[in-house]
């Protein structure tokens, strides 16, 4: 349910935002609007229509396309005379990656021989060796709910456990959940959620029958590209020999698999080997930085991701709305802040502009600044604001205004920069704020599929601001001229007066949600 909140009280938290630097001539002059002002449509589709275009191959992590992105970058960066945050004004932060080809696989199950790619496909990563069972441990459709178990009558400690897509259903009510709704454990979310629950319960191995899964994986890895993963990914001790099985191979292990749903151990002697095929990867995070005249060890983030997909059958999927225009809008906004630095409005916070890499491979760049190689101490991070496709509209969005903006997030960790957010916007923008998105448990999980993610996670209070999907996203049809530059340009001057508040505050915003690490 959509939920558009407005809180006109919390327009006490909007200072003027002259640092004391400010000029005579000057005091009485809002410095956040006229500076916002200098963000346009006009030189945000300039810098799309370049970083957007073929040329840049679809900007794909570790490719031509993306090392002529981060040059962009920092030629902009060193055109407006903003420093890099790294030494040497060196502006690449250098991401170890992983590219895996598909792994070496075999397998064999009653003595009927099964190959990798063909027949089964791994989508984790996991230690080389050659795994032996007789029996196999069938959990159906391997769910876990207070109301609904598979796992109630069977132990599958050191065992592998063979699941098999989708949920049950008592006429037109989902037996896990009581409801009429479908629930994780049948959409995107179920591949998840039932590896968490066989991985906590001791599982060595999962077999995932699941033969649309298995179709786009096999056709994914059939081909020359392959899983990216960071060199040094502290999880990498999370994960396990993880199959996506064809109809073959399924109904070899068990024939009745798609008729029975009772749990059970099943005599099989099956066999397979595993052998992993990677080279290294490098690819690089961004980072710009104006150091803040009054408090310079506080930092506020401004993310965008870099990437995008790449060529795909001859086709440059040019990633216009995702994210070139959330990268666009980050240069904009830099501009703005260091327009006001040289006229004497150097923010009392420092603000670092980061364009990280991998996010369409599973937020690599922002998990490698946060958990591996953070520039500056996540401790000193007042707030993440991640813009991540700005530039269009929602066409399932039938209600409302069409100058909106998708904002998850703002109130998770810090009741302060939600107000502050929706303060700032009704006194200079306007745009609807929509709180659609706005719920960890939505199903489509947008709050964990961007780059703040990894920031919330270390109790770090972000805003994502998300225009939602179209028929365009993650297509090659993402292209410059599809973008609202209007709308892209009033929802960057959101971003810059929402980042101005929070860098020139008195205070810096309470996080009063934090979270227990795990």
């Amino acid at each position: 349910m959509k939920k558009i909140l407005y809180v006109a009280s919390a327009l006490v938290f909007i200072a003027c935002g002259t640092s004391k630097n400010t000029s005579k001539e000057d005091a009485n002059v809002d410095q956040a609007a006229k500076y916002a002002a200098t963000i346009t449509s006009a030189e945000l589709s300039e810098h799309l229509y370049t970083y957007a275009s073929d040329k840049f191959e679809g900007r794909e992590t570790g490719e031509k396309g993306q090392k002529m992105a981060v040059e962009y970058l920092m030629n902009e960066y060193k055109s407006l005379k903003i420093p890099s945050a790294l030494p040497d004004n060196n502006y690449f932060q250098n991401v170890e990656l992983i590219k895996a080809a598909a792994p070496e696989l075999s397998m064999s199950v009653n003595g009927a021989n099964f190959n990798g790619v063909k027949d089964f496909v791994s989508i984790a990563s996991a230690k080389n060796g050659v795994v032996s069972e007789s029996e196999i441990a069938f959990v159906s459709y391997g769910i876990e709910t207070d109301k609904y178990s598979n796992y109630k009558n069977i132990d599958v400690k050191g065992k592998i456990v063979l699941i098999k897509a989708g949920e049950p259903k008592d006429g037109d009510t989902y037996t896990a959940t009581g409801t009429k709704e479908a629930s994780k454990w049948s959409t995107r979310q179920q591949y998840g959620a039932k590896r968490k629950v066989a991985m906590d319960k001791g599982a060595k191995a999962i077999l995932f029958y699941d033969t649309n899964m298995y179709n786009m994986f096999a056709n994914y890895y059939g081909k020359s590209s392959g899983r990216i993963s960071l060199k040094n990914d502290k999880d990498a001790g999370e994960k396990m020999y993880y199959f996506f099985v064809n109809n073959s191979v399924a109904k070899a292990i068990y024939s009745n698999i798609d008729s029975d749903e009772d749990s059970k151990i099943i005599k099989t002697n099956l066999n397979f080997t595993y052998t992993e095929s990677a080279k290294d990867l490098s690819s690089e995070n961004v980072a710009a930085f104006i150091k803040g005249s009054e408090k310079p060890d506080e930092i506020l983030v401004i993310s965008a991701h870099l990437d995008h997909e790449g060529i795909k059958d001859g086709k440059v999927y040019n990633g216009a709305d995702d994210d070139g225009s959330g990268t666009v809008a980050i240069l904009e906004i830099a501009e703005a802040f260091q327009m006001a630095a040289k006229n004497g409005h150097t923010p009392k916070r420092s603000i670092l502009f980061l364009h990280v890499t991998g996010e369409e491979k599973g937020l690599l760049g922002s998990k490698y600044y946060t958990d591996i190689d953070p520039i500056f101490p996540l401790a000193n991070t007042i707030a993440d604001l991640n813009v991540d496709m700005i530039g269009r509209t929602d066409p399932k969005r039938k209600e409302g205004d069409r100058n909106y903006i998708y904002l998850i997030g703002s109130d998770k960790l810090s009741t302060e920069l939600h107000e502050i957010s929706e303060a700032v916007n009704t006194k200079y923008t306007n745009v609807e704020l929509d709180y659609t998105y706005n719920d960890e448990n939505d199903p489509n999980r947008f709050y964990y599929r961007s780059d703040h993610y990894n920031f919330a996670k270390n109790n770090i209070p972000v805003i994502f601001y998300f225009n939602g999907t179209h028929d365009d996203y993650h297509q090659p049809s993402d292209t410059p001229d599809k973008i609202e530059y209007d709308l892209l340009e009033n929802r960057t001057r959101l971003i810059f007066h929402t980042a101005w508040e929070l860098a020139n505050r008195e205070n810096r915003i309470i996080v009063d949600k934090a979270e227990a690490k795990k």
